[in-house]
């Protein structure tokens, strides 16, 4: 039951609508609350390399990255070269894999995980204005505030952990690229994960 439900989630992921954000262009600006209160915006951050990461702990796919440390690892790694990395949630509040503030960030805590931000849109309007379908998702953005990158955390879509050290991480490698002044070598690779738990339009 659980590989089905895994294959759901992964098929209806790729099956999903383009994004609507594209690699190249500016990247949309955005203003949310993070899990103190505090109001966050994408802006705010320009001059910097941003990371942006949808995620959701509910999701198989998500928790693959992150009890193995390999999300956190990934998003040490970015900050200590200085790269600012905002996970977002916008698992809508009926869902039940939402977690209320507080608990998401013990679990973000739980698993030593270190973003710069840990964003909640419960509304969804960030994750639509990037056309975000997976968790996770993610994407870079340059100093200059365009988006760079689009796609998935690595090459295998897969929630085997044992994966992971077999994978191309295409954060990393953009990562590297981006702050080597060099245009990313894959600019765009397909996500992959469960599919983002949006509220339905009223």
């Amino acid at each position: 039951m659980l590989r089905r439900t895994l294959f759901a989630c992964l098929f209806l992921a790729a099956g999903a609508a383009q994004a609507a954000a594209t690699v190249g262009q500016p990247a949309p600006d955005f203003s949310l609350k993070d899990a103190t209160g505090k109001t966050v915006r994408l802006s705010d951050f320009k001059g910097k390399h941003v990371v942006l990461e949808w995620t959701n702990p509910g999701c198989p796919f998500v928790r693959k990255h992150y009890d193995s440390g390999n999300m956190p690892a990934t998003q040490k790694g970015a900050v200590d070269q200085g790269v600012v990395w905002l996970s977002v949630n916008s698992t809508e509040k009926a869902s039940a894999d939402y977690l209320a503030p507080a608990q998401l960030a013990a679990w973000f805590t739980e698993r030593k995980a270190v973003p710069t931000a840990l964003l909640l849109d419960e509304e969804g309007t960030a994750g639509h204005a990037y056309g975000a379908r997976t968790t996770p998702h993610l994407y870079i953005v340059d100093p200059k505030g365009t988006l760079v990158y689009a796609g998935g955390i690595d090459s295998i879509p897969s929630a085997r952990p044992a994966d992971i050290p077999k994978a191309t991480n295409y954060v990393k490698a953009g990562l590297a690229d981006a702050l080597a002044g060099k245009p990313i070598a894959t600019a765009t690779t397909q996500p992959y994960g469960c599919s983002i738990k949006y509220k339905s339009p009223a």
